[in-house]
């Protein structure tokens, strides 16, 4: 099996971080992706993903063979106040590495899919499921598999906003027995 990663660099691999940030800076991109959302009349985001080559030796010797491109993304967020209608920017950026050489529209679609299953998944198994203020220590994957089949099930049944639907289940039994499971 040909598998290749693709991973975000953050505070907790500092070496590779900075090695990211500084090639980076210094070098031109190969590829420039630019995307503008403006799907709200409050909300509109431009992101910008840049791809680069990587140094030939990094501050960690082992990363050199495995990683073959770096990107950067820069987000700019521009919201509207509804009190004053004035915008406020917010800007971000990201690093993230490849082990394939991958284009910067490539790069910028699998990252916007993660974050796609990041806020349909882990945001409402954590905020609608209470799963990060679990304290169950013993047999705790018994438990995430259980919120995960009692998601799938939601899902299955044509539910969009979990919380909502965990609410109304909880106020009426029938209602929750009614579901099926395809």
């Amino acid at each position: 099996m040909n598998s290749e990663v693709l991973i975000q660099v953050k505070g907790n691999q500092p070496n590779l971080l900075e090695d990211v940030i500084e090639k980076t800076k210094i070098s031109e991109p190969v590829e420039v992706n630019k995307a503008v959302d403006k799907t709200e009349r409050s909300r509109q985001e431009t992101r910008i993903v840049e791809t680069f080559e990587p140094p030939k030796t990094f501050s960690d010797e082992d990363w050199g063979k495995l990683i073959k491109t770096l990107i950067r993304v820069t987000r700019v967020t521009r919201v509207r106040s509804a009190k004053d209608h004035a915008w406020q920017e917010r800007r971000e950026v990201s690093y993230y590495v490849c082990s394939a050489k991958i284009s910067a529209r490539k790069s910028a679609g699998a990252i916007r899919g993660h974050w796609g299953i990041e806020n349909k998944n882990h945001y409402v198994r954590d905020v609608s499921m209470c799963e990060d203020a679990s304290r169950i220590r013993i047999n705790a994957g018994i438990f995430a598999r259980a919120r995960s089949f009692a998601l799938n099930i939601l899902r299955a049944n044509g539910e969009t906003n979990i919380a909502d639907a965990l609410w109304d289940n909880v106020l009426d039994f029938n209602r929750l027995l009614a579901y099926r499971y395809q």
